[in-house]
């Protein structure tokens, strides 16, 4: 199981937590320390479209508007903090934040 997100996000590391404790093996990926490949981000973005753009962010406020209605793939490579977190993968499915549905997701069976 792969998760991206950040080690000072208390969303994340709530997940990691309860992941953990159930049992999974975690493949972390720190966007901020370890940035986010291309190629990851556009499978992000063909799953969760404009969900993944996280426009609550501090980092978002601090967007011009120039670069907010840019490639929103290439906003997410250039500043990976912008992604709404943690995305978790694990057999080929992806799921986006940490909300019920997800937990129940990942924490139910050991799936």
């Amino acid at each position: 199981m792969r998760v991206w997100g950040l080690k000072n996000c208390d969303t994340c590391r709530k997940a990691v937590k309860a992941l953990e404790g159930a049992g999974r093996t975690l493949d972390y990926v720190d966007v901020r320390a370890n940035g986010v490949d291309r190629g990851d981000l556009e499978r992000f973005f063909a799953a969760f479209g404009d969900a993944l753009v996280n426009k609550r962010s501090t980092t978002w406020r601090g967007l011009s508007e120039a670069e907010r209605v840019g490639d929103p793939v290439a906003l997410l490579a250039t500043h990976p903090t912008l992604m709404k977190r943690p995305v978790i993968e694990a057999d080929g499915d992806l799921t986006l934040g940490w909300d019920v549905k997800t937990q129940a997701k990942w924490l139910a069976n050991g799936n």
